[in-house]
């Protein structure tokens, strides 16, 4: 992010008897460079192409190239195939020699059976993405690392199962999926339904799994993708593409296969801050750093959800509360996971920062997902409302409080979409509850009423959160932008209205038993009444009780 023209490298080219001025970032990867070569060339991208100076020289096709002038221009010559067959055949016996090293080294059956698998698995990648050059510099770290684990055999210390800081998928598998231009404009809509693409539930023999068990949401990822490319940010803050499909699926394998805290839940989320920054143009208001750190935080949000809430955590005293000292243990945790994760390189969406800009980010970050906790929701709403009447765009404290409030309105904004989208979200919070209040009564822990399944319906357990928490905080932010009302705030009193309805409809259904079992009770006791006298005392007159048809 340095505006030093140091960090920037300008070489020339000789293109088709024309001079090409090519500027880069001394950032850059070989790869990089060399697509950006192909560019200026009118080749594709993955073309191997070789460099020459003035002298007939090679040049090497990295960042720390030697300058040139325009005098002096480089000569750019693109392989042949047989060129690249000879490539080819050269890595295969690269491979092969490798391969024959480790079996003279190493005469342990199993070890060589490992090596094979590694490089069989290498050339396998190799063949199926056409020698990218991206793909042949991961192959040679896969190889320079299994090296070093060979070497530190006796002495490796893995990571537990249940850390999965990096993605369980390489690159090259990520589904490639185009967005038409339908989608694209429907993601930018609060209306958004993610249930169309990929069934909840799959069915395989007797048993029932969820789609994160049985398909790669890689339709989620590709649209969360698109968002930081639409919105600027991965061109802004200089990302390696390659490095943030990476980070999003290292994401989608640190969200848990909860009924409701689960990575669909972290998608529709960030398409809900996708949907407002649209909507209320903020980015008109904002600057790219608050934009970023909105859709990281969304993201971020609810990494490694256990399912069981803060109260669960807090009283059952488990290793969360412990650790964090019972202040809300979930979202210092998720913040914990999400930088865990940034802290790997190959997951590292923010490399290019330089410390200061990473820290600002990072503590918005950690602002906004502690913000996330319902035990402060009077807080920041009190805070915000007291900003709002007279909100300035250019104080830091209340850019900050608003963008509490905005990620706040996106983690529990499922009834502002159509009906049929968030009512399958209701059984899922729902299923979550009744897990965690069923464990609860099991460990003689207290029970939330509403968490607890012989207690609440769909209608109970909606409609106070619709109308005390949800209506009022979205009403609040109508005031600061009044184009939400017509998307969000209207749905919003329209679910109310319509869980208001199938509550009176409950109450009636349980009101004909109870009038049918008075009757039954008055009737029995009329009956056992029949010429029994009423004795007043002393010149009371005798009475016998008969049975009337009421008026």
């Amino acid at each position: 992010m340095g505006s030093a023209s140091s960090a920037y490298r300008v070489i020339y080219l000789e293109v088709d008897g024309r001079i090409q001025k090519v500027v880069f970032s001394r950032f850059c990867s070989p790869y990089d460079i060399r697509e950006l070569f192909c560019t200026a060339l009118g080749l594709p991208r993955n073309s191997s192409l070789s460099l020459l100076d003035s002298t007939g020289a090679l040049v090497s096709i990295d960042p720390t190239m030697p300058h040139n002038t325009e005098r002096s221009p480089y000569k750019v010559v693109p392989l042949s195939g047989g060129q690249l067959a000879d490539k080819e055949e050269l890595f295969q016996n690269v491979l092969t020699q490798v391969a024959e090293q480790f079996s003279r080294a190493f005469k342990i059956n199993e070890l060589k059976t490992e090596v094979t698998n590694r490089l069989t698995m290498l050339e396998k990648r190799v063949e199926l993405e056409g020698m990218k050059m991206v793909e042949i510099e991961k192959c040679r770290n896969d190889i320079k690392k299994l090296r070093e684990e060979v070497a530190s055999r006796n002495n490796s210390h893995f990571l537990d199962d249940n850390k999965k800081l990096t993605p369980s998928r390489d690159v090259p598998s990520y589904p490639k999926y185009h967005l038409s231009q339908e989608t694209m404009e429907a993601l930018r809509q609060p209306t958004f339904d993610v249930w169309q693409w990929e069934p909840n539930e799959v069915r395989t023999g007797d048993r029932t799994i969820t789609a994160e068990q049985s398909v790669h949401p890689a339709l989620m990822l590709r649209c969360l993708e698109h968002m930081y490319h639409d919105l600027d940010l991965v061109k802004d803050f200089n990302m390696n593409p390659v490095t943030l499909k990476r980070w999003l699926l290292c994401i989608h394998d640190n969200y848990r296969m909860n009924p409701f805290h689960n990575f669909r839940h972290c998608f529709c989320v960030t398409q809900m801050m996708y949907s407002m920054i649209c909507l209320c143009r903020l980015q008109e208001t904002f600057n790219q750093v608050d934009i970023l750190v909105l859709m990281t935080a969304a993201v971020c949000h609810d990494l490694d959800h256990p399912g069981y809430n803060n109260t669960y955590q807090v009283n059952a005293q488990t290793d969360l509360a412990v650790r964090y000292n019972d202040i809300s243990p979930l979202e210092n945790h998720h913040c914990a996971v999400a930088f865990q994760i940034l802290s790997q390189p190959d997951c590292n969406i923010f490399s290019a920062l330089d410390p200061d800009a990473f820290k600002h980010i990072r503590q918005g970050i950690i602002t906004l997902i502690l913000a996330t906790d319902m035990a402060r929701h009077g807080e920041i709403l009190d805070s915000f409302r007291h900003k709002v009447d007279s909100f300035d765009f250019t104080d830091e404290e209340h850019v900050t409080c608003l963008k509490m409030v905005l990620i706040k309105c996106c983690d529990v904004s499922n009834e502002v979409r159509p009906m049929e989208v968030a009512d399958p979200w209701v059984d899922c919070l729902l299923e979550e509850y009744f897990t965690q209040s069923d464990r609860e009564k099991a460990e003689g822990l207290p029970v939330a009423p509403f968490m607890d399944r012989e207690k609440v319906t769909k209608p109970t357990a909606q409609i106070g959160f619709i109308k005390f928490v949800l209506i009022t905080m979205f009403e609040t932010v109508m005031k600061l932008f009044p184009q939400i009302e017509e998307v969000m705030v209207l749905p919003l009193r329209e679910s109310r209205d319509r869980y208001e309805e199938l509550k009176r409809a409950e109450d009636a259904m349980t009101e004909v038993p109870n009038k049918k079992s008075e009757n039954s009770t008055m009737e029995r006791r009329n009956d056992s009444s029949k010429g029994q006298p009423l004795s007043g005392g002393e010149g009371s007159v005798s009475v016998r009780i008969t049975k009337t048809k009421p008026l």
